[in-house]
């Protein structure tokens, strides 16, 4: 495997067990205030992120790369609202999506296929992981930190990502 594109997989499954660990720590934050459904929604999203990780240290192994996993900082554990909790994962995920953008240009320039392959699978999840968290976070700004209103667009998130999980499920099967 060619060392500039070994070399960002491996900052890549680190920024992926970053997000894992940083969506983990809102969902204990959501949790800690009693946002359950909130908090849900994150840990969900954290086990995505472990997994994303894991599909690309599987694929380095895959192409008898060696994968060097890199310290992970302590993400933050306070928040000033929910608001704020899902506008640093939106934050997040933009960071992300320039990353693997950037690996599957460096694909294309090094003529490694089967990277950019695996990329434009991430490009398509990053779209999605995207839009989900927009969505999300433009209910919780219509609530404008009405609590009565944040319960609502609490369920209404946690029932959009259940649906989305049990779609995903039927199309395994």
């Amino acid at each position: 495997m060619n060392k500039k594109i070994l070399e960002v997989l491996n900052d890549q499954v680190q920024a992926e067990f970053v997000a894992f660990y940083t969506y983990l720590s809102m969902s204990a934050w959501l949790e800690a205030n009693d946002w359950p459904g909130f908090a849900q929604w994150m840990r969900t999203h954290s086990e995505e992120e472990q997994m994303h990780a894991m599909k690309i240290y599987d694929f380095i192994f895959e192409r008898k790369g060696a994968v060097t996993l890199k310290a992970i900082e302590q993400p933050p554990t306070e928040f000033d609202s929910v608001e704020a909790a899902f506008a640093a994962a939106l934050e997040h995920e933009q960071m992300v999506t320039a990353m693997i953008n950037n690996i599957y240009k460096l694909a294309q320039a090094e003529g490694d296929y089967p990277t950019e392959v695996l990329m434009q699978w991430f490009i398509n999840e990053q779209v999605e992981e995207e839009k989900i968290v927009e969505d999300a976070l433009v209910l919780i700004r219509r609530a404008n930190n009405d609590p009565f209103q944040l319960l609502y667009v609490e369920k209404m998130v946690l029932e959009s990502q259940q649906a989305q999980a049990a779609a995903e499920a039927g199309a395994d099967a």
